[in-house]
């Protein structure tokens, strides 16, 4: 089979590969329609990532039909259309695709809006009539700000360098945008919008050191800083500013264990998934995907799909 391969930092390609196969009775196989490009896989051909050894496979998103199962399967038989593919572990590492649902929104829920929900808002402790700020505008940040929702903040800021991020986000609900880059003043502009006293929860969605400052300039007293982006060098805390304001710091990697809520969220039209799906590429245009996803401010890219059928 044809698989996409990280081989070095900047470096990847199209290789041959073995196909999978059952190899312990609780394994599945699925033969995968649709898939996406995650920042995580960025974050790898940057180096951020060293446990990725060279020769890894990329992707881990992804939905399709169920081609094999081993013995201890019981909630799935070859021919049933699932997402959310974890090989080990099918009984609950797979979730059954609802019928009629688009198939790019289900995608969503393979990585992005599991991680915002658990990392994010969850981690988070975002509450009725609480004031959140998600800094970083891409797909997770996104996402955060769409399953913050669903618990009722009364202030949901976002923040970004790219204006048509922005805009998408004020689309998707955010109540404020504030714009940082060169010649901004972010922090000062959220503690003008909280009356000097800063967010109930700074959720970071980016994974560079700036950005994870930026959450602690605009935590407020009692706060939690959720961060959800993956980091590849050092960050400065700020305990000197942090040390008598009650702040709690959240890391975590996502477990996915709130697919089946999102799912029916999704299918109930509550949550509008594919609203993150920008472009489409064929695998065979795989290498184009990843140039358009890594340019994304250019191409006003979010999430891209990547078709195998």
């Amino acid at each position: 089979m044809k698989a996409l391969v990280y081989r070095g930092v900047q470096d990847f390609g199209v290789e041959d590969r073995p196909k999978p196969q059952v190899s312990a009775a609780t394994d599945a196989v699925v033969k995968l329609a649709k898939t996406t490009i995650c920042g995580t896989d960025l974050h790898i051909l940057q180096g951020d990532v060293p446990t990725v050894a060279p020769g890894t496979i990329l992707g881990h998103e992804g939905l399709g039909t169920v081609e094999s199962v081993g013995t201890g399967v019981t909630a799935f038989k070859p021919g049933d259309r699932a997402e959310f593919v974890r090989i080990p572990h099918a009984n609950s590492s797979l979730h059954a695709v609802p019928p009629g649902v688009d198939e790019r929104a289900l995608v969503m829920i393979s990585d992005i809006l599991p991680t915002a929900l658990e990392c994010g808002t969850l981690n988070g402790k975002v509450a009725p009539g609480a004031t959140v700020a998600v800094i970083g505008a891409g797909p997770v940040g996104l996402s955060a700000l769409m399953t913050a929702q669903l618990y009722s903040p009364s202030t949901l800021i976002m923040l970004d360098l790219d204006p048509a991020r922005l805009a998408v986000a004020q689309r998707l609900g955010a109540t404020h945008i504030v714009q940082s880059g060169p010649g901004k003043d972010p922090a000062a502009e959220v503690m003008r919008l909280t009356g000097g006293r800063g967010v109930d929860t700074a959720i970071e969605a980016v994974g560079v050191p700036a950005t994870f400052g930026l959450c602690q300039d605009i935590i407020g007293v009692g706060g939690t800083i959720a961060n959800v982006g993956v980091h590849g060098s050092k960050v400065d805390l700020h305990l000197e500013k942090l040390w008598d304001r009650n702040v709690a710091i959240t890391t975590r990697l996502v477990d996915a264990t709130t697919a089946p809520m999102l799912i029916t969220l999704v299918e109930s039209g509550r949550l509008d998934a594919q609203a993150l799906t920008t472009h489409s590429f064929k695998f065979s245009e795989v290498e184009n995907a990843y140039a358009s996803f890594k340019a994304a401010a250019v191409n006003k890219a979010l999430k891209v799909i990547i078709d195998f059928e």
